[in-house]
């Protein structure tokens, strides 16, 4: 899958693409058949393409998907899908596409974690000049700019680990499991079947969410708070990357950063990319709400329809994100010369606080408790 205007969408490789989506939807089918004892390696080789022209006539991507999957597979073609309604298929099939972005994204917090407590610690020592309401403040450390930062990542990879174990969603055509409760022979049996399906998927189990939504919300919820912590750091690093700041800067890399006009420009690429991507995903997760908060009946007309392109954007857009900012972190550079100069011609101003204090120090706090309280935290030590 390519975005022209979403540069770096590349990132996020097979991730939430119509063929894996597709993919999804056959393990669903697979699932369900294997659970019920058939015969469950189906084919797919059909046109996504076509796939994806047909289904403006049913209104969502199973109808038609179903047509091709019987025709690739007729030895099942009259049991494939019994039991199940089209909202059981699409949406177990976005909760495969979900956890494997959330596997993605741990993979990209982790290299963060790590590049982040490396500077934490390598500039724990390193003055700088502190700025509140864009103005320098009191005398600071990098490192522990940088254990803010770790500590907004770590509080990112705990909402994902929250949001991450979504559970399967089979609930047949008003969410009261009749259908497979007839196939199975009792209600025992039908949640049975539905554990069963769960199983083979690698799901958790739980009674049909067709109308709750929160699975979906509290996933879309966890992306949000990694593009906010992400946000924040690239933020900074807009900043401190100014040529009239000159603190910070990106990691030179082949073809990056130029201008189609002024050859003299080194754009700092990632962390403007980051920052877009900290700006589009809040309304994403806010449509999903909205969405859920616009549920009707046993089926919802539009908002459950609108949950699919929006989960996929948002999804697609925070690994993109994620993976660029591990980049940026792992090869930023620090200035330290420059942060002292900043520092030392901020004076005697930024020393008025200390002043006032009577502090003869270097009145940097609890700096360094602070860095070992963010690097403890990582390691999953006690702060």
């Amino acid at each position: 899958m390519t975005d022209l205007l979403w540069p770096g969408d590349a990132r996020a490789g097979d991730l939430f693409t119509d063929a894996s989506v597709v993919e999804a939807m056959v393990r669903v089918e697979s699932a369900w058949l294997a659970a019920r004892g058939h015969k469950s390696d189906l084919k797919a080789g059909f046109d996504v393409r076509a796939l994806a022209a047909e289904t403006e006539g049913g209104g969502n991507p199973v109808i038609p998907f179903l047509k091709l999957l019987r025709a690739a597979n007729p030895s099942v073609a009259t049991t494939l899908h019994t039991g199940l309604t089209s909202q059981d298929v699409l949406d177990t099939a976005l909760v495969l596409q979900s956890r494997e972005t959330c596997a993605f994204l741990a993979k990209a917090l982790g290299r963060q974690v790590v590049a982040l407590a490396q500077l934490a610690e390598r500039h724990r020592g390193t003055r700088m000049a502190a700025r509140t309401l864009t103005q320098h403040a009191i005398p600071t450390t990098f490192g522990l700019k940088a254990a803010g930062w770790l500590q907004g990542v770590l509080d990112a990879r705990d909402a994902l680990n929250g949001a991450a174990d979504l559970p399967i969603q089979i609930g047949g055509a008003a969410g009261s499991l009749a259908a497979p409760t007839a196939l199975a022979g009792s209600p025992a049996a039908a949640l049975d079947l539905v554990s069963a399906t769960a199983a083979v998927l690698g799901l958790p189990a739980r009674p049909p969410w067709h109308t709750a939504r929160a699975p979906f919300t509290r996933v879309a919820d966890a992306f949000v708070t990694c593009t906010d912590a992400w946000g924040k750091i690239a933020n900074d690093v807009l900043l401190g990357s100014r040529p009239e700041v000159g603190e910070l800067s990106e990691a030179p890399a082949e073809g990056r950063g130029g201008s189609s006009a002024m050859p003299n420009k080194q754009n700092p690429v990632l962390s403007i990319l980051i920052r877009r991507a900290a700006l589009a995903a809040p309304p994403l997760a806010a449509t999903m709400h909205t969405a859920a908060a616009n549920a009707i009946d046993e089926r919802p007309d539009g908002s459950w329809h609108v949950e699919w392109a929006t989960l996929r954007t948002l999804a697609r857009r925070t690994a993109v994100a994620a993976d660029q900012t591990a980049e940026l972190l792992e090869g930023l550079r620090v200035d330290a010369a420059r942060m002292a100069a900043t520092l030392t011609a901020a004076r005697p101003g930024i020393d008025a606080e200390r002043r006032k204090m009577g502090d003869e120090g270097q009145y940097l706090g609890a700096s360094d408790e602070l860095i070992d309280a963010a690097l403890a935290r990582a390691q999953g030590k006690p702060c």
